[in-house]
């Protein structure tokens, strides 16, 4: 099985599980509000479905026909930056239930279909760096993850985390130098070590052994913080060195502009 099988293999569960939580709600449980100002439940999942179309433009976009639609998505883009996803999320929450749910189900099978399908060696165009079918499925397990856990916690419940997450994780790690250019900081020369806790009990590393600074802790936790979930001061991850300390202070491994992050709890 390939990277790119088994990172489709764990979208379509993490999916899956988000699926099921919803599908039965009512009216009343689509409207519930969650911690995204302004985003209901139905608003959480339609941004999902929303995403995943455009992605599958994005693939579409090697052939003439397809680049098009994805020129017209780009326009779009363009003419309103900073409320063209939220404009996308909220026009397709509107749809009643069952209509939303049907359409995410094909936007799913239609991405997982255009990026095994998309010509090896070639990259996706996108709103930020051209990525490869690999990042992409990447980066939509990492946002499935995170916005289901919002829609979990407006429901009151809380998913058992999985190993699934550890592509959070790599994004997570992967992103530090986008932390601190998309604060307008300099990123610290020296790269850290990181060793994160597993759900499954395996420790997960990157970074070199040797390095003076280091991050350590529950992977979730980590995951968490990435996603901008939970307030640093509010996970068990430990920092040695000030970089490091600086980097899990404004960690955000999702594009645009820096996030509000989450309040400390109590």
């Amino acid at each position: 099985m390939t990277t790119l099988d088994q990172l489709l293999d764990d979208l379509q569960e993490e999916g899956d599980r988000l699926r099921a939580l919803v599908a039965g709600l009512d009216a009343d449980g689509w409207a519930t509000p969650t911690p995204a100002a302004g985003w209901t439940v139905a608003t959480q999942v339609a941004h999902l479905a929303w995403t995943d179309e455009v992605a599958v433009l994005a693939a579409g976009s090697v052939t003439p026909e397809g680049k098009v639609a994805w020129d017209e998505v780009v326009t779009g883009a363009m003419q309103d930056p900073e409320g063209f996803v939220d404009a996308g999320a909220h026009e397709v929450a509107a749809l009643p239930p069952a209509d939303l749910l049907a359409r995410w189900d094909a936007g799913r099978t239609a991405l997982a279909e255009a990026l095994r399908a998309f010509p090896a060696g070639q990259r996706l165009p996108w709103f930020g760096p051209p990525m490869s079918p690999t990042s992409m499925a990447t980066a939509r397990f990492m946002e499935t993850w995170a916005h289901a856990l919002d829609v979990h916690e407006a429901l009151g419940r809380a998913p058992e985390p999985t190993d699934r997450i550890r592509h959070v994780a790599h994004l997570g790690v992967r992103t530090r130098g986008f932390s601190f250019a998309t604060h307008g900081l300099e990123v610290p020369a020296e790269e850290p070590r990181v060793e994160l806790t597993a759900p499954g009990g395996e420790t997960w590393t990157w970074g070199p052994e040797e390095a003076t600074e280091s991050v350590t802790g529950p992977a979730h936790d980590f995951c968490l913080l990435v996603t901008q979930r939970v307030h640093r001061d509010d996970t068990r991850l430990v920092a040695v060195g000030e970089g490091a300390e600086r980097w899990l202070a404004i960690a955000q491994c999702f594009a645009g502009p820096p996030g509000e992050g989450r309040s400390r709890r109590g």
